[in-house]
């Protein structure tokens, strides 16, 4: 499995990423220490990405919007004035982060935030997440390997999963082509709720080389 992280991303979105991570910090009046922490990175690797030395992951992203109280589409600049509640698939552009690609699946500014996530075989196999909320998935292609607590499941074309996001859970992809997804999650801000877990000693080293 491959944890790390591009240097220098390389997207457009990130121009617009990288001053937003700064703003909205101070915003909460959040010190970049205490931020890291809740992130569940190290106060490091958390300025590498506001600086735009490093490309956050999607679970990371996820993170970040849960934290500032925002979304994933506004972190990367995909907002609108008036927002429309139809989204067109053609027009939503495909958006790498950690391994995964995702397109926006819902609109902007809402307590629900809908993706297609497209997961390669390999990419954060690995990592746990737990957080506030509850997460919606529905296999589009492929099949899915779940993890919910200690049970392990396989999804495969039409199935789907309704879970509370505070289960410690892990998706992979469990054939080599990939699976892809809709994914729906509540976006609830927490000051208190990283969204990655593991051993300290792993989650700091994790952070550190991201």
């Amino acid at each position: 499995m491959d944890e790390t992280e591009p240097a220098v991303p390389a997207l457009a979105e990130e121009l617009v990423l990288v001053p937003r991570l700064r703003e909205l910090r101070r915003a909460g009046g959040l010190t970049l220490e205490s931020a890291a922490q809740r992130l569940g990175l190290s106060a490091a690797h958390l300025s590498r990405m506001e600086s735009g030395l490093r490309q956050p992951s999607l679970p990371v992203l996820l993170g970040l919007a849960r934290l500032y109280g925002t979304t994933v589409s506004d972190l990367i600049g995909e907002t609108s004035a008036e927002p429309d509640p139809i989204v067109r698939g053609d027009r939503m552009p495909a958006v790498a982060a950690g391994g995964w690609t995702y397109w926006r699946a819902g609109g902007t500014g809402r307590a629900m935030q809908a993706l297609r996530v497209h997961v390669p075989a390999g990419a954060q196999r690995a990592l746990v997440r737990v957080h506030p909320g509850e997460e919606w998935l529905y296999v589009t292609a492929g099949e899915l390997e779940l993890t919910l607590g200690d049970r392990t499941h396989r999804l495969a074309a039409g199935d789907s999963a309704h879970f509370d996001s505070q289960v410690p859970h892990r998706l992979a992809a469990a054939g080599t082509p990939g699976v892809d997804l809709l994914f729906l999650h509540t976006l609830m801000q927490s000051e208190t709720s990283a969204l990655c877990i593991g051993p300290r000693e792993t989650t700091d080293s994790l952070g550190d080389r991201r």
